[in-house]
């Protein structure tokens, strides 16, 4: 159980780092690179660090997959050995039950309410 809770802080880091990552890029207007601008270039260039930002959201995207299955897996492991557990009374007993059927207690409709239909 401390291997689940461990990795599902480490999860959480991850996500956080994700959102993060995700947010500092900036929008470059469309998808298939429209758009660019900027000169060719090294590192420390708009595009240098644009390139950066890409692969370390790259990154942390497959960490956070491959946490996702290994928890799914941790889950699973840890809970399937359990028997079911049908404890659960339900029995209901005849004054549980209402006396006459809902159509029987209803009164007839008049013409002195107004959300009532009186055209039958």
């Amino acid at each position: 159980m401390t291997l689940f809770v461990f990795l599902t802080v480490v999860q959480a880091f991850v996500a956080a780092g994700l959102v993060i990552l995700v947010l500092m890029q900036r929008s470059e207007g469309g998808g298939l690179g429209i758009g660019g601008g900027g000169s060719p270039g090294g590192l420390m260039s708009a595009r240098g660090a644009a390139d950066v930002l890409s692969r370390a959201t790259k990154w942390f995207a497959i960490l956070f997959v491959a946490l996702s299955i290994v928890l799914a897996a941790v889950a699973v492991d840890a809970t399937g050995q359990r028997d079911f557990d049908d404890s659960l009374d339900r029995s209901t007993s005849a004054q549980d039950l209402p006396s006459s059927s809902p159509a029987e207690s209803e009164e007839p409709a008049t013409a002195d309410d107004p959300l009532a239909d009186v055209s039958e």
